[in-house]
Formats: structure tokens, sequence, C-alpha cells
């Protein structure tokens, strides 16, 4: 964790692989390590300077070339005051580590010119709410006591220092106990990440941060050091081993997280996103017993269902419609009884309930997110920070002085023709306008249509699939009872398979879109990156759901006149019991198989592999290594071996897609919420694991809120109210039942509603070829029935729509239009009644402010008199040393030295 000298803390670390001139693998004399300190006892490496007696090769004259780099850029940061410290390259080739320090006169700079806030003196007590809610708070502070990890800064949340931005002229306000622990390590790699970020190396084409030369493999890696190891046993306690023991096990995943730790450790953009996937968890906890309430609602009322009674009764004895051409025989719809049955645990009107309590719900999480990220932002010092200036991406760079090169390959004569818009040209030389990125953007367009037409073309070949198959199954007599299993449980299968695929490619493929737009900082790239992927995820993940929901069953026609995909071919129905429940087994097997595979086995897996294989690669390579060494390897060592950390959006991006299974489709499948709960309880501490062991420490980031992520999140909630209402309106049998009850019911019951549901059709009619071969019923079927609302065959307008299909179209038009307006009125009223900002911490901040100003005025009174007192010690010296000389008078014609000789000048020199 120290320089050499066990006395300068390691901020940060630079880390690249060195090649010897004319060296090969295998070849060089190991030798021990000595440390170059830049303080002025640099150390010579007595190969260094040697005349060379082997050419250089185009490798050599690469490595030489990057050297010369390297030295530069290190040069630059040591006269930005930054003390480095490296190994001699004693080997033919190996990796080193230049270990960053920065003293407190860079650090008090840094701080001043980034304004960080730091604490002062003065602290204060948080001030108490009201009795009621005090009482409140001590009984929950008491019941949650066991579920509270046990870190420093839970003991004491009642006390708060004030802070204020750091400035040098401004010291007396802060409690500066000890120069080298005022800023904790996380600021500390902030600041020297920001002096890496704009120091600029000429020899690299006057590229600008260290982020350009690891683009330019001149660096491997720049990194943080973690504060130690998380597992040794006899190593004091530090934050990353108490993070580990009370955050990044699985043994601890009754507790809460720690917030305040981790945002300290890691900065306040990971802090943030822990702080928001533990709301998400918790407040999936009243989804998810409600989800199951409606789900045993659905069990306790299925024997008083009166339509799958009707079904499941043999003595109705509806002959139904020939499911496929020739090969399939007409069926009783009491054979479809199971599937009638399953329909109800999730086709019930308490579904519609969830559906309108699930749409307040996302309402009420978001709100109550907005009110968590004030209180963090408040606690965290966050309030009133500025954005800060970011600096340009490497390939944004690149492109830059490619364009200007080409402007500047220009000839004289051209130059003098456009002499009146000089002053444009060079303004448009220095960044990339609109035609520069036009290329990139049609890229972008059309690519992104492609991946979205690819994806609806797989869909369209699983229909297919599933179209044949069934029709193949259909032909054997053995298999011909479980067509509809099958086929709906392969198909789905493969639709997994199928997204689970096309994610990874999706993930890569935006990547690549985004940087061909070159966005120019590394914010709007994030921003274009997660909507590209959120975009292509999304339509991949949901495309099934939505034809199963919306499409299947809808453009099938009727008997006689059935439509036709291929030559022979018919689509595909619904089962006799809708498709809700074809819906409901889709999403769950995506939404599981998603979550088990992609977000748990490739999370742990992957990570585990890469090690290894990384593992293997070190030990297959043929470097010198020190045994001693190796025994006892250095902390930036053990972090160099960790995975690079790349972000967040695949955290993120996992949890959105998993809230859209929560929220769109939950009218289909109730219990969402609880497999989605047990998937995040998990989840939070595969996160931390992998954040505390497995990756690299990311430098620190300052950021007010999630960004762009809570519009995705505020979209998707106001989207969900739209496809709960269709799904209820037209997938179920809500509507449909409703109608009949109120209009057509002879009782006010739903005794006769499939009955009424049910259309008649003259089986003389079927067209040639297609009647079923070798009939097994008893007796001869004149007339079979098939689902939808149709004429009878005696009416005037036969198999045309009926008076009620209109009635239940219209019916359903105005349940959807009712739902939306509803719904969408009440999310308005939560989000009014709910304040974005607490009403204490509003109280607090303005408290806080006016504090500050008295802490202030009153350091300033202080320091005011502590600079008047010697002046007036001074003063009346100097009235001291006036009357001393007047008691004794000087000789005549000669003045003393140090006064003077007029009367009227008395100033005492100093």
């Amino acid at each position: 964790m120290h320089f050499h000298d066990n006395h300068r803390k390691v901020d940060y670390v630079l880390a690249y692989h060195y090649r010897k001139r004319g060296a090969h693998p295998g070849h060089g004399s190991p030798g021990h390590s000595l440390a170059i300190v830049s303080n002025g006892e640099t150390g010579k490496d007595p190969q260094a300077g040697a005349p060379g007696d082997i050419e250089l090769g185009p490798l050599d004259a690469l490595e030489e070339e990057r050297k010369e780099q390297r030295e530069e850029f290190e040069h630059n940061l040591m006269e930005a005051g930054l003390e480095l410290e490296k190994d001699l390259e004693s080997k033919s080739q190996g990796s080193v580590f230049v270990r960053i320090h920065a003293p407190w006169q860079v650090l008090a700079r840094e701080a001043e010119f980034l304004k960080i806030k730091v604490p002062t003196k003065k602290m204060y007590e948080i001030k108490s709410q009201g009795s009621i809610a005090k009482t409140f708070n001590k009984i929950l502070h008491k019941l949650s006591e066991p579920l509270k990890p046990r870190v420093p800064e839970h003991s004491n949340s009642r006390m708060k220092n004030l802070s204020y931005p750091f400035s040098r002229e401004k010291m007396y306000l802060y409690d500066i106990r000890d120069k080298d622990t005022f800023f904790d390590n996380a600021t500390r790699s902030r600041i020297v990440h920001e002096i890496l970020k704009r120091t600029t190396c000429s020899r690299a084409n006057n590229t600008m941060g260290i982020n350009s030369l690891i683009a330019n493999n001149i660096y491997e890696a720049a990194y943080p050091l973690h504060d130690g190891e998380y597992d040794r046993p006899g190593e004091d306690m530090n934050d990353r081993k108490l993070l580990y023991q009370e955050w990044a096990r699985y043994g601890v995943f009754y507790k809460f997280q720690p917030i305040d730790l981790i945002r300290k450790y890691f900065g306040e953009k990971i802090g943030l996103y822990f702080a928001w996937l533990g709301l998400y968890t918790s407040f999936l906890i009243p989804s998810s017993v409600i989800g199951i309430i409606v789900f045993l609602y659905g069990c306790a009322t299925i024997e008083e269902d009166i339509p799958s009674k009707e079904m499941c009764d043999r003595q109705n004895a509806f002959t139904m419609c020939p499911l496929c051409d020739t090969s399939c025989d007409y069926w009783n719809l009491s054979s479809a009884c199971g599937t009638a049955r399953a329909s109800h645990l999730f086709d019930n009107p308490a579904t519609v309930v969830f559906s309108i309590f699930m749409a307040l719900w996302a309402t009420m999480f978001l709100e109550n997110w907005k009110r968590l990220q004030m209180r963090l932002g408040y606690f965290w010092d966050l309030t009133g920070i500025e954005e800060e200036e970011e600096h340009s991406r490497p390939e944004y760079e690149t492109k830059v002085r490619e364009k200007m090169l080409k402007e500047s390959n220009k000839s004289v004569v051209q130059k003098l023709g456009t002499s009146g818009t000089e002053a444009e040209d060079e303004d448009d030389e220095d960044k990339l306008t609109w035609k520069d990125r036009f290329p990139g953007y049609l890229m972008n367009f059309a690519s992104i249509l492609f991946m979205i037409a690819l994806t609806f073309s797989i869909v369209f070949g699983v229909i297919v699939y599933r179209i044949t198959t069934a029709a193949a199954l259909s032909l054997n007599k053995a298999t011909r009872s479980n067509v509809r299993v099958t086929v709906t449980a392969t198909a789905v299968i493969i639709n997994l398979v199928v997204i689970l695929i096309l994610d990874e490619i999706y993930g890569a493929v935006a990547k690549w879109l985004t940087k061909i737009e070159v966005p120019k900082t590394e914010q709007t790239f994030e921003e274009r990156l997660i909507l590209k992927a959120f975009l292509l995820k999304f339509v991949n993940a949901y495309s099934p759901i939505f034809y199963v929901a919306f499409f299947k069953g809808r453009f099938v026609g009727r008997p006689g006149s059935y439509v036709y995909v291929f030559d022979g071919y018919r689509m595909e129905e619904c089962a006799p019991g809708g498709c809700l429940m074809e819906l409901c087994i889709q999403l769950s097997i995506i939404m599981l198989g998603k979550q088990l595979i992609q977000n748990n086995i490739f999370e742990i897996g992957v990570p585990k592999l890469k090690k290894l294989f990384r593992k293997l690669k070190d030990e297959t390579e043929p470097e010198e290594a020190d045994s001693a060494h190796s025994k006892h390897p250095e902390q930036w060592d053990l972090d160099y071996s960790l995975e690079p950390y790349t972000g967040l959006t695949p955290e993120y991006m996992e949890m959105i897609i998993q809230f859209g299974f929560v929220t769109l489709f939950v009218a289909s499948f109730p219990l969402a919420p609880v497999f989605a709960l047990l998937n995040n309880v998990i989840e939070v501490r595969l996160d931390a694991k992998k954040f505390v062991t497995e990756l690299r420490r990311p430098d620190a980031v300052r950021t007010k809120d999630i960004g762009i992520w809570f519009d995705i999140l505020s979209g998707i909630g106001k989207f969900s109210v739209i496809i709960n209402a269709f799904v209820i309106a037209i997938t179920s049998d809500f509507i449909p039942r409703l109608v009949y009850q109120y209009s057509y019911s002879h009782n006010g019951t739903l005794h006769g509603f499939v009955n009424h549901t049910l259309s008649f059709f003259n089986v003389s009619q079927l067209k040639e070829g297609t009647q079923p071969e070798n009939s097994q019923f008893e007796q001869e079927v004149q007339f079979c029935r098939f689902k939808d609302y149709r004429e009878p065959p005696w009416a005037p307008n036969p198999y045309e729509f009926s008076k009620q299909y209109w009635a239940v179209l219209s019916a359903r038009l105005a349940f959807v239009i009712i739902f939306q307006n509803l719904v969408m009125f009440l999310s308005v009223l939560v989000d009014w009644m709910i304040p974005d900002i607490p009403t204490d911490i509003s109280d607090q901040i303005k408290r806080e402010k006016s504090l500050f100003v008295d802490f202030f005025l009153k350091e300033e009174h202080e320091k005011l008199k502590l600079t008047e007192e010697p002046a007036q010690r001074s003063q009346s010296s100097g009235h001291r040393s006036r009357r001393g000389p007047a008691a004794s008078p000087a000789p005549s014609g000669r003045s003393q030295p140090g006064s003077s000789a007029s009367s009227g000048s008395q100033h005492t020199s100093v």
C-alpha cells in the first residue's frame, strides 16, 4: 500500500508490459528489482543507455517509441507535482508498475480546483422529527437492529459535519488533524485520476489523458489500489475486509446494505446503484405478497368458476371443429378441462385489481427513489455539486486529428479563396460536425432496423416451427394427445436460447455502433450506448411475449376459410381456455431462464473461467519471476490480476429488463414479483462479491442521480399501464365475461357463457380435402363449434361477425380507455401527494445553510482577532521605542541609525 519508504501512500498505479531490445521469450537473465523514486534519488539501470549491438527490428522500434512516450508522460506527471516510483526493467521482458503518490500540496490544489466538499470543524445534531414519528422510528430501530450491518458509519447517524468546498485560503475552517488521512483513499485516487486524465503527451500526437495512452497500448492498465486483502485473518481490519464480511457474503443476505461504506469505498455512482437496487428489492416484498394472495385467490375460487365447470362437464358435449386439416378429428371441449382450470389461476377478477396496484406500485417506487436520492444527496453532500467538465474521448481526438490533417492537406489557393470564412472553418476544424458524423448515423439507423427485423424474423421462424411441428405430431396417434404441450414447451425453450444468444450479440453490436458515432465525452458515449442496447434487448426479450399476448389466434380465420402460412399449414390458434395461460408459461420460462442462466450462471461462471484462463496464461508465459516476490506479492500485483471495471451498464440493464417483466405483463403472471425478489436477494450479494473480490477498484465518481436509467424506468412504468390494459381487455376473458353477465345472461350469472362464446359451423361446408379422415366420433357430426362471435349457418348472413362481437369489441376499447386514464390519474395523484424532497431534508438543508453562515462568521471573527493581536503588540512596542530616545538626547549633527531625521516620520523599520 506504500512506497518502499513505507511512508508515502500509493494513490494510483499505472501498469505496462515491456520488452527489451532484441529480447526474445525464454532469453535474458533474471535480476532483482530496484526502486526508482521521483524525489531526486533516481536509481540508474546499469544496462540502460548501453550501446546496443542488435539492430532495431519493427517491434523494437515500436517499443522504444512507447518507452519515450511513457517517459515524457511520467515527466509531465512529476511536473504536475505527483511523486512516482517504479521498479527497474531488469528482466528481458515483464510487467512494470508505476506507483503514484499525491503529496499534500497537490491534494489541496486539486481539491480546491475540483471543489471537493470536505467536513469542517462544526458538527451539529440532525433535528428530530415529531413525537409520533420519533417513537415509531425508535421502535423500528430496535426491531431492525439484528438486520443492520456492524460498520462504523451506522453507529452515530444523528450527528453530521458541516461541509464546504475545500479552499487553501480557508484552512482554518477544516479539522485537519493529519494531512495524510484528511482525504480518504477514494478521494485521493479520484484527484490523481483527474490529473492523469488531463496530462498531455506531445510525443503521442498531443494525446490528452491516460485513457488515450491505454487505448494506444502505451500503458496496459490504470487503477487505484484496494485497501488490502479481504480474506486474510491476521491482518488489520480495512474497509474492503469490512465490506466483504458485512456485505459481500451470501451468509449476510438478510442484512441491510452498508450504503455509506459502499459510497466511501467505491464512490457515489456505485453507491447510488446499490441504494437503488436495495430500494427496488425491498419494494418487491409488498408486490410479491399481493401477487401470492392473487394466485391463492385463483386457487381458492377454481371450484366456483362457472365457465371452467361448463368446459369440464362431459354432458354438455361441445363438439369442436378439427385443429388441423385431414389428420385431426373432431374433439370434445371437455378434453381441455385442465387448461381451462389452470387459466383461472391467472385469469380472474383479482388480476385486474393487481394490475392497477402494480401500476401505482411503479409510480410509488419511482417517487420513493427520488426521495431516497435526495436524502442520500444531503448526507453525502451532493446538493449543489456542479457537473464536472469532461475530457474528450481518445477516439474523438483521433477523428478530429484526422480531419485537421485532411484540412491541412488542402492547397494554399483553396485556403486563400475561402479567406472570408476562415474563422468559421477554424471553429469547425477542431470538432466533428453532423456532416462528419452522418455516415455513422446512417449506419446506426440501418443496423438497428436490421437487428429489429432480424428479431422479428426469428420470432416468425419460431411460429413456423410451432405450426409445422404441430402438423407433424398430429399425424401420429401416439403424439396427437400432447401436441399443444410439446409444441409450446419446445418453442419457449428455443425462444429462450435465441434471446440469450442475441442478448450477447446485441450488447457487442450496440457498443460498436456507438463507437461509429464517435461521441465526444464518456458520458455521451454511455448514454447513447444505453439507449441502443436497451432498445435492442427490449425488442429481443419481449417480441415472443408480445406475439403470444396480442397476435396469436387473431388471424386464424374460421372453419372453411382458414388463413394459411405456407401451402397446407394453418395459422396457430389459442388454447380453448384462451392465450393467457400460454402467455403466462412463455413469460415465466423466459424470465426465470434469463435470471438463472444469464444473470447468475454467466455472472458467476464467466469471471471464474476468465480468471482461470489468465492464470494458465501467466503460468505458460516464460517470464522471469522473483521467488520471494511471488510468495508475497504486492497489492498492485494482486489488483492487476483482477478483472478491469467496465461500468454499471450491464448491472442496470438486467435489472431494467427484469423491471419490465414485473410491470409490463403482470396481469398474466402475478408471481413475477416473487421470482424477481428471490433473484434480487442473490443478485445484491453476487454484485457485491464481484465488486469487492473480483474487480479492480473503480475510480470514485461523484454524481447526483442515476442518470438516464430513471427516464427509462419512468417510460416502462407508463408503458406498462397501456400494455396491462390491452392484456386484460384483449388477451383475457375478463371483458367477454362482464359483457355476457350484464347484457346476455338470463339470471345475471356466467351460466351459459361457454356456449355463448362458441359459434356453429356446418361441416358439409368444409373445403374438399380438409375433412377429418377416419373420424372416431360415434354419431355423425353435422355441426361443429369454434370459438368466435359469428352468425350461425342458418342466419341470413352466415359466418359474419355477430352483434355480440361488436358489443365485446366496443367494451374492450372502452375498458382500455377507462383503465388507462384511471390508472394514469391515480399515478399523477400519487406523484403529487408524495413530495420529491422529504420535508425533514429540505428543513435540514435550510438549517445547514444558516448554521454555516454563523460558523463562517464566527471563524472569520476569530481569525481577525488573531491577526489584530500581533498588530497591537507591534504598535505598542513602536510607542515605547519612540518614547525611549526622547529621554536621552541624540548627539548633535548625527542621526541614529534606523531612525529618521524628519520629526514627522515616526515609522519603525522591521
